[in-house]
């Protein structure tokens, strides 16, 4: 089998090539060739037997989708993108990335089949900012797309353009709607998300971090690890069930900015909560706060996708994964 990972230098890509290149499959199939494309050089994974292809490229230019797609991966995790605070800020930007890259692998797929038949699992990383206010307290799998930003109305795009290259028979696709991934490791990005995660990371290192959301503000969120499991299950999952709708709401844990900082105290007591400071970005609240609280996630549960059940679950996992299962003194 050869699995390429678009996006395989951000934190997500990297995390998912170091787990499959631990035991060298996907799935019950053994991995022959591990293909990682980014616009910068991905790092290479320790401990995988077969062969690893580094590409450094922009899919977002026209013919680059084309030359990486003649290796004809078996299982293509499309996960390259802006963030959705980019996105709405560099308008242009985000068409070209975020769609523009998107439009450019399907066609690359699409004219690589005609020459002989190739049909391969094309898994797309999607997100909840393809919903927006006004918006039940739960979003059901059936509810319809109604973006609120630039970075949401390009996810949708893409989520439709699938259905209909997976309908046409060009590709087999999954879409996965993932919640706000938290605690992200690393520095903190322009994604307008990003403080969920700064609230819990900066102050376990003992750092101060900003709040620029209420503490009333609900949404929903899985760790890394339960976001690298989707991705696997989507790319090994009987898609006979999706149909001609291929898009799934991920399953997560629906908690409030307030269920965060008590997880926190719980687990890293009260002087380190004191290090959140809270000063109010009004830009920030109006794009997050349109987002959904809570996703129903039904088809994905019957499906076996997993995700956790608490925030303490999720800040533990945080510190066994990243912090080497102790908190910094």
């Amino acid at each position: 089998m050869h699995v390429m990972i678009i996006g395989a230098a951000g934190m997500i890509g990297r995390k998912l090539a170091n787990k499959i290149a631990k035991t060298s499959t996907l799935g019950n199939q053994k991995m022959r060739h591990l293909s990682l494309v980014d616009v910068v050089e991905p790092s290479q994974p320790d401990g995988f037997s077969g062969d690893v292809s580094l590409h450094t490229t922009d899919a977002s230019q026209d013919g680059r989708a084309a030359e990486f797609i003649k290796s004809r991966p078996d299982v293509i995790f499309h996960l390259a993108s802006i963030v959705s605070g980019e996105a709405e800020v560099e308008f242009e930007k985000g068409y070209r990335i975020n769609l523009g890259s998107t439009m450019n692998l399907l066609e690359a797929i699409r004219n690589e089949a005609a020459t002989s038949p190739y049909k391969p699992r094309l898994v797309f990383a999607s997100s909840v900012a393809v919903f927006g206010a006004p918006l039940p307290d739960v979003i059901g799998d059936d509810y319809h797309l109604t973006p609120l930003s630039s970075y949401g109305t390009q996810k949708a795009i893409c989520e439709l353009l699938l259905n209909d290259y997976s309908r046409k028979g060009f590709i087999d696709g999954v879409g996965i709607r993932l919640p706000t991934i938290c605690i992200r490791p690393g520095l903190p990005n322009k994604a307008a998300s990003s403080f969920f995660s700064g609230i819990l990371r900066e102050p376990l290192a003992g750092k101060t971090s900003i709040l620029p959301v209420d503490d009333s503000l609900r949404h929903s969120h899985a760790s890394p690890r339960a976001a690298i499991g989707f991705l696997i299950r989507a790319a090994t999952m009987d898609t006979a069930f999706l149909g001609n709708w291929r898009n799934l709401n991920m399953p997560g844990h629906s908690a409030t900015v307030r269920n965060q900082i008590d997880a926190l105290e719980r687990v890293a007591g009260p002087k380190t909560v004191a290090l959140i400071q809270r000063k109010p970005d009004p830009a920030i609240n109006a794009i997050v706060g349109g987002w959904p609280q809570t996703l129903g996630a039904e088809r994905a549960k019957k499906l076996g996708f997993v995700a956790e059940q608490s925030f303490d679950e999720i800040i533990q996992i945080y510190i066994d994964d990243e912090l080497g299962g102790t908190l910094p003194a």
